[in-house]
């Protein structure tokens, strides 16, 4: 199955999700936890970002799709622990991953709830 998502693709997400992922994580997963992601943005935003997604300013875009797909990468890595020593070297090596993407998504919610929300919807 390819994915479904608007704000982000394959290519956004792969580089967040490391080398070391079980083999059982698909891209059905992938696309439900962004799914999530996209509707959680979208209650942030107060605004349908995904129905308006062509619409909206490029560069905020960008941190629209950081979001999505490092929230992807985070579910992701999480999603079998159970292969720590058979791909992770421990059990430090995935948290610290994940603890790495749940910095940047509260800032990056952080900087939605500071911002002008105009900004983001604007059209470029």
């Amino acid at each position: 199955m390819a994915l479904t998502l608007t704000m982000a693709d394959l290519a956004d997400i792969t580089p967040y999700e490391g080398e070391n992922l079980s083999a059982s994580w698909t891209d059905t997963e992938r696309d439900e936890v962004g799914l999530q992601a996209q509707a959680y943005l979208c209650v942030l935003l107060k605004y349908d970002a995904v129905t308006n997604w062509a619409t909206m300013n490029a560069v905020y875009k960008i941190i629209l799709t950081e979001y999505v797909a490092r929230s992807v990468a985070m579910a992701g890595i999480a999603f079998n622990l159970s292969t720590v020593g058979a791909t992770f070297s421990s059990l430090i090596e995935p948290e610290d991953m994940i603890q790495l993407h749940i910095y940047r998504l509260e800032n990056i919610e952080k900087l939605i709830r500071e911002s002008d929300k105009n900004d983001f919807i604007r059209t470029t």
